[in-house]
């Protein structure tokens, strides 16, 4: 596929994300409710949108969960547990 190609289906994707935020009910509901409260409102969202080419002859990577049975470790910073704090997250530190 051309890069032309690939830019067209990037927009194409970039339109019809736009279409479906500006058709959705709630965030027009929502945004109008802010408007009405005084306010004007600036939505900005970002979409990072990644893809690869895969050659012919690869075949797709396999999607499979993995599950273990042991504990995973998080080193988690003083600012980490704060942030968390803030949002009404609890860390429960080791003994």
């Amino acid at each position: 596929m051309s890069d032309p190609e690939i830019k067209r289906l990037m927009k194409s994707l970039g339109e019809a994300i736009n279409e479906t935020l500006s058709d959705a009910p709630k965030i027009n509901d929502c945004i109008q409710s802010i408007r009405d409260s005084g306010y004007e409102v600036f939505l900005i969202i970002e979409a990072k949108i990644g893809f690869n080419r895969i050659e012919k002859g690869d075949s797709l990577p396999e999607k499979r969960a993995t599950r273990s049975d042991e504990p995973v470790r998080l080193n988690i910073t003083s600012e980490d547990a704060k942030f968390l704090k803030s949002l009404k997250i609890s860390v429960d530190s080791e003994p």
